[in-house]
């Protein structure tokens, strides 16, 4: 039998996990988690795998949004394509493993990803926006650096179309047969699996729920990743990806993943004591119920060409992981990603909301402002962050990687970072209104409240983006996935309206509200 961790290997697990999950951190899920534990005290959890005879039965009646579409009905030549696809973008270096932040600390992630999807779409988890590399939709026009990642971002638009199709087909069999009351346990994980308590949605909405817009490619090779954590609850083995929901997905969304597992060396598992349960050279992803310690888990094997669909909303009401086998691995999760603040097209009408403020060009080149209304300038100052910190120095933290396929995003982060400047300016037309002799006290005042939080919140984050683009770990990545702060500019540019450092600024507009009224 496999070695209980202890409690201060749980704690520790349960703090940890976060890193490996491409979810946000959520100091109340690390307190369950260690409640959790507690109750667990030095015990595993149950789970199945296929050769338990209730597994099937388990997954009919607690996991009847979960269906699985073995590699054999998935069309050979996609296989062929797509695996060609992984291949080719892992050999060009697309994939990277993800600089992110968890508890106020940098991590690399230990799965390197890559975004793939509709122009302009972006997708963020962990304080970490990613940026897709487009694939080639009706009526865009695309430039990819080589014709093999060109081919590449069609095949998997061709499988995300696939996989769309096969998404609605298997929630309509699941709403059909949930019609049909039919209750019986299949005698194969197979293409029409899927039972269960559901409230069928329409057919429109079925459609709108599976029209993916993302995947998240993934790829991991076990064999140099000697640290990979244990799973925690019921003693699966070594994980990939700890235990989490996908996030930032619209609500009741389905996800698709296509598994693809390389050939790896055939030697044995140097486990001393194999596992009870699953296969340790086998990938499997795990379900179990969110905080639910009663239900057994699953481990379901992944063989090359797999496909999993979560439906409606499996992904919230249970958590999954990935179990590490052998070989390495690649997969392509397919998601409808919540993008209402997360595409270009967003960011540019907030950007031009913003810069309706803007007036003439004054005489000393500055500009003048239409209206010192606070709510006005409130929000102008809130988009101004927005822009700079969920967009500008997302984009440069990443290095060169978002333009290691293609130069899609060059020209509209140039236009972004344009109107960052103008909004620089707006800024300092602000500042010198306040600063103006004869504004009366309550005026002032009021301009100096709608935008002080603004900038004491810009001074803070800048310190942080400049201090995690000087770290350690930054500087240990490969030269092409270095973190550049930018924008940055050196004290008195004078090209540059305010300097990069706002303590004095911040100091000085903190100063005028303490002033007493005359």
């Amino acid at each position: 039998m496999k070695r209980t961790p202890t409690p201060e290997e749980r704690e520790r697990e349960a703090k940890e996990s976060h890193c490996r999950a491409p979810t946000g951190f959520d100091p109340a899920t690390s307190e369950k988690k260690l409640r959790l534990f507690e109750e667990l005290e030095d015990t595993w959890l149950p789970y199945l795998t296929p050769k338990d005879d209730e597994f099937y039965q388990q997954w009919q009646l607690k996991y009847p949004k979960l269906v699985l579409r073995e590699a054999g009905s998935v069309p050979e030549e996609l296989h062929r394509e797509v695996q060609a696809a992984f291949a080719t973008l892992h050999k060009h270096g697309c994939l990277a493993r993800d600089l992110v932040r968890v508890q106020g600390k940098d991590l690399l992630t230990p799965v390197a990803r890559l975004l793939v999807g509709n122009p302009g779409c972006t997708y963020k988890y962990l304080n970490t926006r990613l940026f897709t590399v487009p694939w080639p939709v009706r009526g865009s026009n695309i430039s990819y650096h080589e014709a093999e990642v060109a081919a590449a971002c069609q095949t998997l638009l061709s499988l995300n179309s696939y996989l769309q199709l096969e998404t609605v087909q298997a929630w309509e069999e699941l709403v059909a047969k949930e019609r049909a009351n039919i209750d019986e346990v299949p005698v194969c994980i197979g293409p029409d699996f899927g039972l269960g308590i559901f409230d069928g949605p329409d057919e429109a909405d079925i459609r709108s729920r599976s029209a993916y817009n993302v995947t998240l490619l993934n790829f991991m090779d076990p064999q140099k990743m000697p640290y990979l954590k244990e799973e925690p609850y019921f003693g699966m083995g070594k994980m990939a990806v700890s235990w989490h929901h996908d996030e930032n997905l619209v609500d009741r969304s389905a996800v698709a993943v296509y598994s693809h597992s390389c050939e790896g060396p055939e030697e044995d598992s140097e486990e001393d004591s194999p596992l009870e349960g699953r296969d340790p050279d086998t990938w499997h992803v795990g379900f179990k119920i969110s905080w639910d310690i009663e239900t057994p888990g699953l481990a379901i094997p992944l063989h090359q060409g797999d496909c999993y669909f979560m439906l409606d909303d499996l992904n919230a009401t249970h958590q999954h992981c990935v179990l590490a086998g052998l070989p390495p691995r690649f997969s392509s999760t397919h998601r409808v990603a919540e993008c209402s603040t997360g595409t270009l097209d967003y960011i540019l009408q907030r950007c031009q909301l913003a810069l309706q403020n803007v007036g003439d060009v004054t005489d000393s080149g500055g500009v003048s402002l239409k209206s010192l209304e606070p709510a006005v300038l409130k929000q102008g100052e809130e988009i101004h962050n927005e822009v700079e910190f969920e967009w500008l120095r997302q984009f440069w933290f990443q290095g060169s990687r978002p333009r290691k396929c293609t130069d899609w995003w060059c020209q509209p982060m140039a236009q972004l970072e344009e109107m960052w400047r103008k909004m620089e300016g707006v800024t300092n037309g602000v500042l010198h209104e306040v600063r103006r002799e004869g504004v009366p006290v309550g005026q002032r005042n009021a301009m100096v409240t709608a935008i002080l939080a603004s900038l004491t919140t810009r001074q803070t984050l800048r310190r942080e983006w400049h201090a995690r683009c000087q770290s350690r770990i930054a500087r240990t990545l490969p030269a092409d996935q270095k973190p550049e702060c930018r924008p940055y500019w050196e004290k008195e540019d004078p090209a540059m309206p305010l300097p990069f450092d706002l303590t004095d600024v911040v100091s000085e507009l903190r100063g005028l509200l303490l002033e007493p009224t005359p």
